[in-house]
């Protein structure tokens, strides 16, 4: 990390991980095709997302912090970790209305779903645990010890293990799928950010967000094979593997590094919102989406060797979290305060010429 960001970055980690969060509010919201946001200070000019809110669908709780999300679209379910009220939502993608709700995950962060094992798997930080959560039922089948504050996570089909980023712990830990249980872990020699799977080299990528590098590991040895380091990134967060190429997300300085796979080799960069968070891609439109603490929303198109952003503006306080459902295009971002201070889920489709 660079002098002088030392105490911003720390900043952006606490605003994270959720633990001094104040209530959030929400800019107007209807449709955001066109919209013309203010310009960022010393940042590039707003780009209209060409996106539009087709429904804002209410959710329980507390108009507090939400975390990652994830979809199964053959099973229309989206599951979404309400952080700071430490509960795990399952929602139906086309209505957005809650079908369960687990409770008792304190500081739940992670989540992802596995369709082929009728699993979600979430990192529940402030037990230092992940929990395996039957899809059908959502009822917790098992719970493991994950280190000091877990929570990006990543499915590994060549092993059957779900891997965790064990933030402030910097390591990964491992998990088999299967049983729930812990098999092993991988130190990292930093702070750990987003975990991915890249199934052409069938290899684990994980951020190394205090060394601004991507760790490259066996699964099989859980050995790091390479270390790579990513150029003018400050604090590598988000990662996202889509058509053979890695997104890094580097917080410290709200830029978005394209990689080429397998050598992880520049491809460019390109300016996203201030303190980018989750990305989700929809390969079949050929659309990235960055969602950043900041509440502004970035649209690359996937094209591009390099990435061409098409839309770069603010969506809504606390939108730092998106995922996709590639099957009608739809995002998903829940939110703290849907404008009538309550949480909300919005859900976004993209403008007529990107479906």
């Amino acid at each position: 990390m660079q002098h002088g960001r030392v105490v911003e970055c720390r900043v952006c980690r606490v605003r994270r991980r959720g633990l001094l969060l104040t209530t959030l509010g929400v800019a107007a919201l209807a449709v955001v095709a066109g919209v013309t946001a203010t310009l960022w200070p010393s940042r590039p000019a707003a780009v209209p997302l060409q996106l539009t809110v087709v429904a804002t669908a209410p959710l329980p709780g507390g108009s507090t912090r939400f975390d990652y999300v994830d979809v199964d679209a053959a099973a229309h379910r989206l599951f979404a970790a309400h952080m700071a009220d430490g509960v795990l939502l399952e929602l139906d993608t086309a209505t957005g209305a809650v079908t369960a709700r687990l409770p008792d995950l304190p500081t739940v962060t992670g989540v992802i779903v596995v369709p082929e094992l009728h699993r979600v798997f979430a990192s529940v930080a402030g037990a230092g645990q992940v929990v395996t959560v039957d899809e059908d039922t959502m009822t917790v089948v098992a719970r493991a010890p994950a280190g000091r504050f877990p929570d990006g996570l990543a499915y590994v089909p060549s092993t059957g293990e779900v891997w965790i980023s064990d933030e402030s712990g910097g390591a990964e830990i491992v998990l088999d799928a299967r049983s729930g249980q812990p098999v092993g872990s991988v130190p990292l020699g930093g702070e750990a950010g987003n975990v991915r799977y890249d199934p052409g080299g069938d290899r684990v990528l994980v951020d190394v967000q205090t060394a601004n590098q991507v760790a490259v590991i066996d699964p099989h040895t859980r050995a790091v094979v390479d270390r790579v380091p990513v150029p003018g990134c400050e604090h590598d967060h988000g990662l996202l593997v889509v058509d053979r190429r890695a997104f890094v997300a580097c917080d410290g300085n709200a830029t978005l590094v394209v990689l080429a796979l397998p050598g992880l080799t520049e491809l460019g960069r390109l300016d996203v919102g201030d303190d980018p968070d989750v990305m989700a891609a929809d390969p079949d439109r050929g659309l990235l989406y960055v969602a950043a603490e900041s509440g502004d929303v970035t649209i690359v198109d996937l094209g591009p060797t390099a990435g061409r952003v098409t839309g770069r503006a603010h969506l809504a306080d606390g939108a730092h979290v998106v995922a996709v459902d590639h099957t009608t295009g739809r995002a998903y971002f829940p939110v703290p305060d849907a404008g009538d201070g309550r949480p909300g889920l919005l859900i976004t489709e993209p403008a007529a010429g990107r479906r």
